[in-house]
C-alpha cells in the first residue's frame, strides 16, 4: 500500500537544532525521525512510499538514500523551490497514488497508535478520508459530531471558529493527530496552491463523509520543540 510521509518543514521552533539540520534528521535513541516514520508506516503495510523534501533537501535526499539501500520503497516529491504545506504538497505528489486508499503521516509524529486498525475502521466507514484524534491538551482542534464526522475546527487561544455545514447537537473538541487514511477520489476536489489538509477538509465536511478516529491509547508525540524532544527520547529510551 501507499504512503507520503510529510518531510519537508524547517522546525522553526526547534530553534538552534535545525538551524543545520533538518528536524526529519533530529536523531531519537540511534534513529532519525525520517527513519522511524519510514519504519512506522511500512510495520503497517504502507511499504511504498513518498517523500517530500524542501529545508536542506540534500540532506533529508541522502538520508532517503541510505533508507532505500537498507530495503525501503522510498520516492522523493521534490519542493526546493516552493514549501507547499501538506495540501498543496500531497497534491503535487497525486500522480504517485493508484485506486486504493492511502497513508498520510507527519515525520515528526512518534507514535504507537495502530495503524492497520485506523485503516480498517476507514474501509468500514467509507469515508473521503479517516483522521486519526485524541484526547489531548492544546489550543487547536478539530470539531466532531456523536458519529466522529468533521464539522468543524476552533483555535481555543484565539477564539476563531469555523463551522463546516450544519451540526447536530453538541460538538466534541478533538487533537488532530496528523496520521490519515484518504481515498484518492480526494484530489478531484484538490488544486494547485499552498495550504492545509486541513483546510480542505473544512472545506469539503458539508458535502462529504469526513470521519476522524478517537485513537487515546499508547503514547504520542509532535516533535515540535526541544522539550517534546526530549520527551519522546525518555518514553522510547
Amino acid at each position: 500500500m501507499k504512503a507520503m510521509i510529510m518531510a519537508a518543514g524547517k522546525g522553526t521552533r526547534m530553534g538552534k537544532i535545525t538551524e543545520s539540520l533538518p528536524k526529519v534528521l533530529v536523531v531519537i535513541n540511534g534513529k532519525t525521525l525520517l527513519q522511524r516514520a519510514v519504519e512506522t508506516c511500512s510495520r503497517h503495510g504502507f511499504d511504498d512510499i513518498i517523500i517530500n523534501v524542501h529545508y536542506l533537501a540534500d540532506m533529508v535526499e541522502e538520508e532517503i538514500r541510505r533508507l532505500k539501500l537498507a530495503g525501503f520503497r522510498l520516492t522523493i516529491s521534490n519542493e526546493r523551490d516552493l514549501l507547499l504545506e501538506n495540501g498543496g504538497g500531497l497534491y503535487k505528489a497525486r500522480n504517485f497514488f493508484d485506486k486504493n486508499p492511502f497513508l498520510l503521516y507527519n515525520a515528526d509524529i512518534i507514535t504507537d497508535l495502530d495503524i492497520s486498525s485506523l485503516y480498517r475502521f476507514h474501509l468500514e466507514k467509507k469515508g473521503l478520508a479517516t483522521l486519526a484524534v485524541r484526547n489531548r491538551p492544546g489550543n487547536r482542534f478539530l470539531l466532531v459530531d456523536e458519529e466522529g464526522l468533521l464539522k468543524g475546527w476552533c483555535n481555543k487561544s484565539t477564539g476563531e471558529e469555523i463551522l463546516a455545514g450544519e451540526g447536530s447537537g453538541k460538538l466534541a473538541e478533538r487533537g488532530f493527530s496528523s496520521v490519515q487514511i484518504i481515498e484518492p477520489e480526494i484530489f478531484r476536489y484538490m488544486e494547485e496552491g499552498i495550504y492545509s489538509i486541513v483546510t480542505k477538509y473544512l472545506e469539503l465536511a458539508s458535502a462529504h463523509r469526513i470521519f476522524t478516529c478517537l485513537c487515546d491509547e499508547g503514547y504520542w508525540y509532535n516533535v515540535g520543540t526541544p522539550e517534546d524532544l526530549e520527551a519522546a527520547r525518555e518514553v522510547l529510551r
